[in-house]
């Protein structure tokens, strides 16, 4: 019998990132994925990971954003550190405005002293290359302190990391072979004190949660080429232009383009007609040619109040769930599961805005 701290179900970012925390604070894990190369991708594997710090037509700050941004810094950061790797990069966010009454909303923000950080003014540069290969529109506004995370990057070198340190295992949890006792899980030759289910979109379907409202979202995007565009920023009018890089961080011609939502659909296959709206939305802005190379599809873990689902299971307290951050997972995830984290170890009480608790299972 093989026994662990926790067994954590799903390498994806939430499963990674709080897999690598209780490793920091000397716990023992076995991570379960059963993602294998060529695959279907899960939608931690395909996002763009940007952390946008101010959205919506009134320029309202990302909730919690302050309390995020310093932690998912520093957290990435540390991560960089220990698997060698390029993840963060600073990105300024280029927001289309369309109209007076969205320029009125911009300029209105800028005079909060909470905001004036998060706001600033298009460099000439930026200035010249929005003439150069985008279409003009009536106006544009330049939000600081945005950022983008390799997100694909960090999955797949976690799991070399993981299988390193012998702490993961290439399958799925079956849940009618879990033996759930007062004091601990165990699953085939694994015993463990708790079992955290970080299962994306699949999270919907486990039996234990599936009391929780899940709202799953399928978003579709493009990998495009624009050539000689050598855009670093992230472009935003409703959908969102952002640089890709490769594994040493250099920007290529390669962007990342979408995403779509859909709340109602059959499959989580990619479908022409998203591909079309991207590509018009794409040619409504750009004024130069692009060459599309790859389009890609996957169901987001939201939730209807947009808030994670963290915390133990009523009736088993040695099941527990790390889920539901949606869109926002690049800067959702360091902060929770810091704080997940510290509740699990320290007994420290669980924010009750994320608290599964606030549902009655």
């Amino acid at each position: 019998m093989i026994k662990v701290d926790y067994i954590i179900v799903g390498q994806g970012l939430a499963g990674s990132v709080l897999a690598f925390l209780l490793m920091q604070k000397g716990q023992s894990v076995m991570i379960f994925d059963n993602y294998t190369e060529g695959s279907k991708k899960a939608s931690s594997q395909i996002a763009a990971g940007v952390i946008n710090p101010i959205t919506g037509m009134r320029f309202v700050k990302t909730w919690r954003i302050d309390e995020l941004l310093p932690v998912a810094y520093s957290t990435y950061k540390e991560i960089e550190t220990v698997l060698g790797i390029k993840l963060w990069h600073d990105r300024h966010f280029i927001r289309v405005l369309r109209h007076i009454e969205e320029e009125n909303n911009w300029l209105l923000r800028q005079n909060y002293a909470d905001y004036a950080s998060f706001c600033g003014q298009i460099p000439p540069s930026v200035s010249e290359s929005l003439e150069a290969h985008f279409k003009p529109h009536y106006a544009y506004a330049t939000v600081n302190r945005g950022a983008q995370v390799n997100l694909p990057l960090l999955v797949s070198r976690f799991k070399t990391y993981f299988k390193d340190n012998a702490c993961f295992t290439n399958g799925e949890i079956i849940s009618d072979d879990l033996i759930v006792s007062t004091t601990c899980v165990q699953y085939k030759n694994i015993e463990a004190q708790k079992i955290i289910f970080c299962e994306g979109a699949k999270g919907s379907t486990n039996p234990y949660f599936s009391y929780l409202p899940f709202n799953p979202d399928k978003g579709e995007l493009l990998l495009v080429r624009i050539p000689n565009l050598n855009w670093t920023n992230i472009y935003k009018n409703k959908m969102a232009i952002v640089p890709l890089h490769d594994t040493e961080g250099a920007t290529k011609d390669l962007y990342w383009v979408g995403a779509t939502n859909t709340w109602a659909f059959e499959n989580d296959q990619p479908e022409e007609r998203a591909k079309l709206l991207i590509i018009n939305e794409l040619k409504s802005n750009l004024n130069t040619d692009f060459e599309v190379v790859f389009h890609q599809a996957a169901i987001r873990p939201t939730v209807k109040d947009r808030r994670p689902f963290i915390g133990l299971h009523p009736k088993h307290p040695n099941i527990a769930i790390f889920n539901g951050f949606g869109t926002k997972g690049t800067s959702l995830v360091p902060f929770w599961a810091n704080h997940f984290t510290d509740f699990l170890l320290q007994n420290t009480p669980l924010d009750k805005e994320v608290d599964i608790c606030r549902f009655s299972g």
